[in-house]
């Protein structure tokens, strides 16, 4: 079972109506919660022939468009096929990695999954950008007293979810000797750019927390 809590960004641009966001939430979002129950199912299956075999497993899904800029958040309760006590769980996360990893591509998060401890994290304005926005953060890992485990994770919707995700496919392909030597210099010029981008982002943070400072 999950509930989300969607930024804004997610709805594209112009997005929402700022008269809808402000002070609300949107309980509804047109069919992303058939997105969001079927997709994983997908994204989790088995190659087999020219298709996909999906999973099984079954997915409720709530999902809310909420006043937040970047990052969406998910309250998540998981029922496992075997018992696994919480720290096995922390301990499955934290140790978690793939080829994007073991190929050390630049865009590749290391890690891919944080594991906080905090009771009160994650939160996007905080740790959407973690990983420069490639990591998944996950926190408030407890038993849960109507399936097995329950938690809070985020994700970064227009990095990890979008633009970043499609750069990390394609140093995939490129690692992989599927593209072209002029595509690879492509990518690794979006690289350079994307590098920019994050230090003029961080620049410009510094100034607003100089300026916030200045009025305390």
């Amino acid at each position: 079972m999950v509930t989300t809590m969607q930024a804004l960004s997610g709805a594209g641009y112009p997005g929402v109506p700022s008269l809808d966001s402000l002070d609300n939430v949107v309980p509804y979002i047109s069919g992303e919660e058939a997105k969001v129950e079927s997709e994983p199912l997908k994204l989790l299956g088995r190659l087999e022939g020219e298709g996909v075999q999906k999973a099984t497993f079954t997915i409720s899904a709530q999902c809310n468009r909420v006043a937040t800029r970047n990052g969406h958040l998910e309250s998540v309760a998981l029922a496992f096929e075997k018992p696994a006590t919480v720290d096995e769980v922390v301990e499955t996360l934290r140790a978690f990695t793939a080829l994007p990893q073991e190929l050390g591509l630049p865009s590749a998060p290391q890690p891919p999954i944080i594991v906080r401890e905090e009771p009160d994290r994650p939160q996007p304005c905080l740790d959407r950008d973690a990983g420069n926005g490639m990591a998944v953060v996950v926190g408030r890992v407890r038993p849960c007293p109507v399936l097995d485990v329950k938690l809070t994770l985020l994700g970064h919707n227009t990095v990890r979810g979008a633009a970043g995700a499609a750069i990390l496919n394609a140093e995939l392909l490129a690692a992989r000797g599927y593209l072209g030597t002029s595509v690879a210099g492509a990518i690794e010029g979006y690289q350079q750019m994307a590098q920019l981008n994050r230090e003029l982002a961080e620049e410009s943070m510094t100034a607003v927390n100089e300026v916030w400072t200045s009025y305390d």
